[in-house]
């Protein structure tokens, strides 16, 4: 049985009290509820202050990219989708940079659970705004304040039928653990969104500004209705959902591969002259 020194790795150079620490933690404690050792599962990241994580983390790692953490987890699931492939990433990061990338990762339902660490602020390069960063909201870049209406990645994956569609955040880690294992478990590709407040340039959105507005959906909310799902993800403000907002169980892109369909694409045989057979063809 795994324990939380398994997964043991680097001293995190985040700022003293951000909510990363928060996640790191969390998802530590998931993980060795879910009995995986560090070799089962590969942790994927881009650019940021959140794609740090996996250099915290004993475990298979690949930090890549701004922006395309979804495209190497994507290429990993599918050479071998018996491995547990995590994508953390910034709001930034992903519904940034790598917007395009995370279309076309919940169009496909590819089997990779992606976790954002969303203090609607870009943290690693000292606080301009970011896509989830809210209207008005004055920046170093934006001293008029933000113009662009801000981004709400719940209700864009709802619209895209996204198998797994959360809410979580960093000053409530057991509700987000549930959450993370819940993810993880899921057949097809995961969004966990965390509300991760950025202590050190985003004044707005604190803790304190969180824990006055969030709340824990109903025990019998039904994710699986997608027109509720949508009413909930718009609620932003006064106050805001936390909880898994949809799902809807369709089949991993990975489960209809058919070449795969027997055993994992590492596991079979390769033959290099056919490789070198190919490439005459360009000479």
């Amino acid at each position: 049985m795994p324990a939380l020194e398994d997964y043991k790795g680097g001293i995190p150079a985040w700022c003293p009290g951000c909510g990363n620490f928060n996640i790191l933690n969390t998802f530590k404690e998931a993980v060795v509820e879910l009995g995986m050792e560090p070799h089962q599962f590969t942790v994927v990241s881009g650019i940021g202050q959140a794609a740090k994580f996996p250099h915290y983390l004993k475990c298979n790692t690949f930090n890549g990219l701004h922006g395309r953490s979804l495209p190497v987890a994507t290429g990993l699931k599918l050479a071998n989708h018996e491995m547990t492939v995590v994508a953390v990433t910034g709001d930034g990061d992903c519904y940034g940079e790598g917007g395009n990338h995370l279309l076309h990762a919940i169009r496909r339902n590819i089997g990779v659970k992606l976790f954002v660490h969303d203090n609607q602020i870009y943290g690693l390069t000292k606080g301009q705004a970011s896509p989830t960063s809210m209207e008005g909201i004055k920046t170093k870049n934006q001293p008029l304040g933000v113009f662009s209406e801000q981004l709400n990645p719940m209700t864009l994956a709802i619209a895209l039928d996204c198998s797994f569609v959360a809410r979580g955040f960093a000053g409530d880690a057991a509700h987000l653990k549930g959450l993370m294992k819940e993810a993880m478990k899921q057949e097809g590709f995961s969004l966990v969104d965390i509300l991760q407040p950025c202590v050190t340039f985003n004044k707005i959105n604190t803790f304190e500004w969180y824990r006055q507005r969030v709340y824990h959906l109903e025990p019998e909310y039904n994710p699986e209705d997608r027109v509720e799902a949508f009413r909930r993800s718009l609620e932003w403000g006064d106050r805001i959902p936390l909880g898994v907002l949809f799902r809807n169980n369709r089949p991993a892109y990975e489960k209809r591969i058919s070449i795969i369909e027997d055993s994992p694409l590492v596991r079979h045989a390769f033959d290099i002259s056919k490789v070198e057979a190919a490439l005459k063809e360009f000479y």
